[in-house]
């Protein structure tokens, strides 16, 4: 019998096989490659309302969502779009969220601000909230009406990079804490006194929060006090509302820490014991990362840092929430870094790290001055020139007997129709047409401000030119008690800016050359020192009405804050939703739309 030859004839078989099965794996690459490109829609309903809980082992009234304190997180990827279906579940009060950090590139009535860039939600009414998380990086939310974000109104929101794109640096996990401050007086409490003539100040809070968690009238670390303290070593069996949020880490892994401050009041310090942190972001911003003991954060700011645990794994440390910048009342918030050899209950060699002094400035602009940004790659360069400079002077000032915050002698009032409707359909009854003024007067000696009783009160508009470049000076001064400047963190909406430099004193136009043109950071919130200057630089390039206010919850109520606009005909059509109040309300309900 002859040999039966299969070569050619499987060949060309196998030939045409391997053609298809190529064409099926390049449609399904293909098809994969779509899909990964494809941006993903999150959507939440939410519902908020007051309820019991207890933040610090005192059961208190917190404001929560659907149930939770903190609210949920939120986590997406960059490019991917965020909606939020809130009902508003108070009684007798009105409700926004901001979204801090997200620019609201095209969806300026999404930016949660009352009065600003939308109508406060009445109670058992629903607002959907659309926008994009256009960049990845550490973010978080809160209420932005009355004094909503001390009653707890916050959560966190991660953005994640986008599909196919890394990070600068690289960890094998992480952790986000949320740090805020907690009174035990009501946030309404608060707010009639900073409104009553004379001001009633409720005085510092008696807990610091992580994660919606902290401890009064006990010491996780009262087993180290030498000071006779009479706080006694807390007894928690880890199931409380206010059991501490343990960071749970295998040896020799690196992690990272997403940092985010919503405290009212509170400016803060974290250390870790034994441990070292390596900075690499703020704000969603990439930074040259930079090694440090501890770090600085005011409320409104977001950090990354990276953290290796080299040390002994057979033991726990402290990571330590200090006070800075007030003379502190409020304890330390405390938690643990948990090797997870050890039972989370076993304590550490040593007491938590000790915050720096309240009052040391020095430390607090030495770290300041390491953050600078990564590179032009993944941060923009600062354009070279300005095409406005406007200095903002903050005081602290009396009219009428009331006691206000004032930047350039003029205290922010709100209007009753928000600025985006007013501007966009040509209403001037809506705001002052005023322009608020862009500089104070020559002879005003920052150290030694006059006590000026004569503060107005205003809510007029810096019009900014579409896509200009504008420098912004914030100066710092004394306020009505002798030889006292606080620190003020100003946060700005829609927009990140350059943090060009700081200085001591009166800024003068020979400071410039002390810029930092090189690798400014990039961000949305930036301190400025007692008794200095910080300079800032932006691009209006975001079509919109913005606050850009001092993120100080009591300092903003009491009038530290400005609004800005541009380019607001090129705004796309506004949800009616947003503006169903006032001067635009009115023409909604008279059946004269825009």
């Amino acid at each position: 019998m002859g040999t039966r030859f299969l070569g050619e004839p499987f060949s060309r078989s196998f030939k045409g096989a391997l053609m298809v099965w190529c064409i099926l794996l390049l449609l399904i690459q293909c098809s994969l490659a779509a899909t990964s490109n494809k941006s993903s829609h999150h959507f939440y309903k939410w519902e908020v309302e007051y309820m019991y809980w207890s933040p610090d082992g005192l059961e208190n009234v917190v404001m929560g969502i659907n149930g939770k304190f903190p609210g949920p997180t939120i986590r997406a990827r960059a490019g991917d779009t965020v909606h939020v279906q809130l009902k508003n579940k108070l009684h007798t009060e009105g409700v926004v969220i901001h979204w801090h950090g997200i620019r609201q590139k095209g969806t300026p009535w999404a930016d949660g601000t009352a009065s600003i860039s939308q109508c406060a939600i009445n109670p058992g009414e629903t607002f959907d909230y659309r926008f994009t998380v256009d960049r990845a990086g550490t973010y978080f939310y809160h209420g932005h009406y009355g004094m909503q974000r001390s009653a707890g109104l916050y959560g966190s929101l991660i953005v994640d990079v986008a599909d196919g794109e890394e990070e600068p640096f690289q960890y094998d996990g992480e952790f986000y804490l949320l740090l805020s401050d907690w009174w035990h007086k009501s946030a309404h409490h608060q707010e009639v006194g900073l409104s009553s003539r004379p001001m009633r100040w409720i005085g510092e809070p008696q807990s610091l929060l992580i994660n919606g968690r902290g401890q009064f009238g006990c010491s996780l670390a009262a087993h180290y006090s030498n000071d006779n303290s009479s706080l006694s070593q807390c007894d928690i069996t880890g199931h409380e509302q206010w059991a501490p949020y343990i960071l749970r880490v295998d040896p020799n892994k690196t992690y990272r820490i997403r940092l985010s401050s919503t405290t009212a009041l509170a400016s803060l310090n974290v250390g870790i014991g034994n441990h070292k942190m390596v900075v690499v972001e703020a704000d969603g911003n990439y930074l040259q990362p930079f090694e440090t003991d501890d770090l600085d954060i005011y409320s409104g700011e977001s950090y990354s840092v990276l953290l290796k645990t080299s040390q002994d794994p057979s033991q726990n440390y402290w990571i330590s929430f200090g006070v800075r910048a007030r003379k502190p009342q409020t304890p330390q918030a405390l938690t643990l870094l948990n090797y997870k050899a050890n039972s989370a209950s076993k304590l550490p060699l040593s007491p938590p790290p000790v915050t720096p002094r309240w009052d040391d400035y020095a430390h607090s602009k030495a770290f300041t001055n390491k953050v600078k940004a990564l590179d032009h790659k993944t941060i923009p360069k600062p354009p070279s020139t300005y095409h406005r400079r406007i200095i903002l002077l903050n005081t602290q000032n009396k009219m009428d007997g009331y006691t206000r915050w004032s930047i350039n002698n003029v205290s922010l009032s709100l209007p009753a129709t928000p600025y985006l409707g007013s501007i966009r359909f040509g209403l001037k009854n809506g705001f002052d047409q005023t322009t608020p003024p862009e500089n104070f007067t020559v002879p005003y000696d920052v150290m030694k401000p006059p006590r000026n009783p004569n503060t107005t009160t205003g809510n007029g508009v810096y019009m900014l030119g579409y896509y200009s470049t504008v420098d912004v000076i914030l100066q710092n001064a004394n306020v009505l008690a002798e030889n006292v400047s606080e620190t003020h963190p100003w946060h700005l909406h829609g927009h990140d800016f350059w943090v060009l430099g700081y200085g001591e004193g009166r800024f003068t136009e020979a400071d410039e050359k002390k810029f930092n043109m090189k690798n400014p950071p990039y961000r949305n919130t930036a301190v400025i020192f007692p008794y200095g200057w910080t300079a800032l630089r932006f691009v209006a390039d975001n079509p919109g009405v913005w606050a850009f206010h001092c993120h100080i919850e009591p300092h903003l109520h009491m009038g530290m804050g400005v609004v800005l606009a541009e380019g607001v005909q090129r705004v796309p059509k506004i949800p009616n939703e947003a503006l169903s109040c006032g001067l635009t309300g009115k023409k909604f309900m008279t059946g004269n739309h825009f």
